[in-house]
């Protein structure tokens, strides 16, 4: 049973690591990538440089950072909010609402977010205007879109978070909420001395597991609510959507593999040293 898994990780992350010497050449379609000419680390120094991989790697840090702690409280507190739930109907047709979001495709995130921003012809724009008041040029404001991206993001992730702990929560005893019960325990004393206590080891498990993609942004989402609307770069622009530019609009294969390299080699250390931390304060909460 565990064969197919097996190859399918031998074949797409295993077989295609040498891939990775693209980022060290000057890339030639014609010489293939161990014909091309070896330049060693000019590619990682020409991003350092112009101060790109600086801006990027900071926007795409942040942004994921705050997609993983605000996003991991949201999809607790909306469990903890559904286990509470006794109406049977009530609780299955919330959860499904909720994890709706999950499965729109970010295509439709973006023109849904194009109605409702543009601003001749959107939603928000239109109230406005009916209000006396000027319209607001959204696509030319970076500073909003940063507020924007984490909404749509919390908004289609929530749903999916939230059936982790959902499920952490539902493995709970419930002789031990009968207990408390008894012992005259409020709602918040069993939530806070025994729900969030037991999702703690979850928590810790899905933290570590986000920190190795700390550095791989949604590139969906990004581009489809900006595009290539170049205004927005400074405070939207992440490593996955420059490495998409570098591809198909430059043609530079060279250094969108410097920056897929440097993406990787980031992550696995950030990985090892928050592995090493949890390890020290919470040994059976480690990964290894």
């Amino acid at each position: 049973m565990l064969l197919p898994v097996i190859v399918y990780f031998a074949v797409f992350h295993y077989a295609v690591m040498p891939g990775a010497y693209v980022a060290f050449v000057d890339y030639k379609l014609n010489k293939g990538i161990f014909g091309s000419d070896f330049i060693g680390l000019k590619n990682f120094e020409f991003l350092v440089q112009t101060g790109e991989l600086w801006n990027i790697t900071k926007n795409t840090l942040l942004y994921n950072l705050v997609f993983l702690a605000l996003g991991n409280i949201i999809q607790i507190v909306f469990a903890i909010m559904l286990s509470e739930i006794t109406g049977k109907w009530f609780k299955k047709i919330s959860q499904s609402v909720i994890l709706l979001p999950n499965f729109i495709s970010m295509v439709i995130v973006g023109v849904f977010a194009y109605n409702l921003f543009n601003f001749n012809s959107g939603f928000i724009n239109t109230m406005i205007s009916g209000a006396g008041l000027d319209r607001y040029e959204f696509y030319n404001d970076p500073g909003i879109w940063k507020y924007i991206i984490v909404a749509f993001k919390i908004w289609a992730g929530t749903g999916y978070g939230m059936i982790v702990y959902l499920a952490a929560i539902t493995g709970i005893n419930h002789d031990l909420y009968e207990a408390a019960y008894m012992d005259g325990a409020t709602t918040w004393q069993r939530i806070r001395y025994m729900t969030l206590p037991i999702l703690k080891p979850t928590f810790i498990l899905l933290l570590l597991f986000g920190m190795g993609g700390i550095l791989k942004g949604s590139f969906d989402l990004f581009y489809n609510l900006i595009g290539t609307n170049s205004v927005l770069y400074p405070q939207t622009d992440i490593i996955d959507t420059y490495v998409f530019r570098s591809l198909v609009g430059q043609f530079n294969f060279s250094m969108g593999a410097a920056v897929g390299f440097y993406q990787s080699l980031f992550g696995l250390v950030l990985v090892l040293v928050v592995n090493f931390i949890v390890r020290k304060v919470e040994p059976d909460s480690a990964l290894f």
